[in-house]
């Protein structure tokens, strides 16, 4: 069978799924519009600020839409906030203090927040004094609640951490509804500390966000999910007022907080791609959908198996080989709007402990709410495949990558 005839019999079989994904866009996206009707968004919110920012009224206010549109009680958003890293960076150091500790509730973290946490004479949070343990998951890719509860009852800690993305673990991401009954759980055990969680790739995928679910904080990049593919660098941290201005004293300095960070190019584009959001997370969890039934119909495994609850726009794919996993890649780089022409090799890519490939022909460099994959070079070889700014530019990027599998 043709590449094309297999796109187009995929699509007839996943068309519940995507009428599934168009209604919690349809929500998102009201949402969204109603957090921008109630704080009454001018043309005077997009102009650049300079200097110390003070008043600047576009980043105060982009700050309350993120509020609002995820249930929480304050939000920074801010140019200042370099990457996803970086704002759980910020988060991190903005609650723990020396002395305190951190629990790990899903296992490791992502590769490129261990040195931060554990890394030598860096200034990670081991260099002061922070203590982390890490739980991990049971058999089933599942928090082990058990093991949470003994570890509450045998140690004090001020923060527990929970990833939603998977990372480069082959498990599903955790939905909200997860989330929330984790968060139940911690607080029926009786922890009362910060209930902290990494929402890179979930924002929009669902109706709800973790702060509506029980979080006390959430952090996320805005050339993720909420930037909308617009947005040119930034992230964001929302969740409890009294959590945010401890973030916000680490952002900038303490005692100054909220109150100073100017941005000289204007606010249109972090306004305009958050607006533009749950439309540009619904392509591309479509283009998830496709890919993933394509290369399920061929005898590869999918993370999250097809059927299974979407939790973010990741998906992982396992490969038999090496060549294999580049060819995939490859093909990705292949049909990017952005240097389509370069041949992919794998490099030392910093805050990772293994090689890393990565397709990432997007007009925002490193943007993973675009059409994007990549993969550490270890076993399991696996992708990481995501983004997707439109599903017809998914849709032609499956083309490319079954042609090349088929032969």
């Amino acid at each position: 069978m043709k590449a094309e005839d297999r796109i187009i019999q995929a699509e007839r079989a996943l068309s519940r799924s995507f009428a599934a994904v168009d209604r919690t866009a349809l929500f998102n996206q009201e949402k969204v519009l109603a957090a921008f009707r109630e704080e009454r968004i001018a043309l005077r919110h997009f102009i650049p600020s300079t200097g110390y920012g003070y008043g600047d009224e576009g980043r105060d206010t982009l700050g309350r839409i993120y509020a609002r549109a995820f249930g929480a009680e304050r939000a920074i958003v801010s140019p200042a906030i370099l990457s996803g890293t970086h704002a759980l960076t910020v988060a991190l150091f903005g609650i723990l203090r020396p002395g305190d500790g951190i629990l790990f509730l899903t296992g490791t973290p992502y590769d490129t927040i261990r040195s931060v946490i554990w890394g030598k004479g860096n200034g990670s949070l081991s260099d002061f004094g922070v203590f982390a343990d890490v739980l991990p998951l049971t058999g089933e890719g599942k928090a082990d609640l058990g093991a949470a509860k003994a570890a509450l009852s045998f140690k004090r800690y001020t923060m527990v951490y929970i990833q939603r993305s998977r990372g480069y673990e082959l498990r599903d991401a955790f939905t909200v509804g997860e989330i929330g009954e984790m968060c139940a759980f911690l607080r029926e055990s009786g922890f009362e500390g910060c209930i902290f969680v990494d929402n890179c790739y979930g924002e929009f995928v669902e109706e709800r966000e973790p702060t509506e679910a029980g979080a006390d904080l959430i952090a996320g990049s805005l050339i993720k999910n909420p930037g909308g593919g617009l947005a040119p660098t930034g992230g964001y941290i929302a969740g409890k007022a009294a959590y945010v201005a401890q973030c916000e004293d680490r952002l900038t300095a303490p005692g100054v907080g909220g109150e100073i960070g100017s941005y000289a190019y204007g606010y249109r584009q972090f306004y305009q791609g958050f607006f533009l959001a749950p439309h540009v997370v619904a392509q591309a969890l479509k283009g998830s959908l496709l890919i993933g039934k394509c290369m399920e119909d061929l005898g590869y495994e999918n993370f999250p198996a097809l059927g299974r609850p979407l939790a973010d726009i990741t998906r992982a794919i396992r490969f038999r080989t090496k060549e294999e996993l580049i060819a995939f890649i490859q093909s990705v780089q292949d049909v990017s709007p952005v240097d389509s022409f370069v041949t992919l090799e794998p490099w030392d890519m910093p805050g990772y402990d293994a090689k890393v490939i990565m397709a990432a022909g997007t007009f925002v460099a490193g943007a993973s709410i675009e059409l994007s994959a990549d993969a550490p070079m270890r076993e399991p070889y696996t992708a990481y495949f995501q983004g997707g700014l439109t599903y017809e530019h998914c849709r032609l990027a499956c083309r490319e990558i079954l042609s090349r599998l088929l032969g």
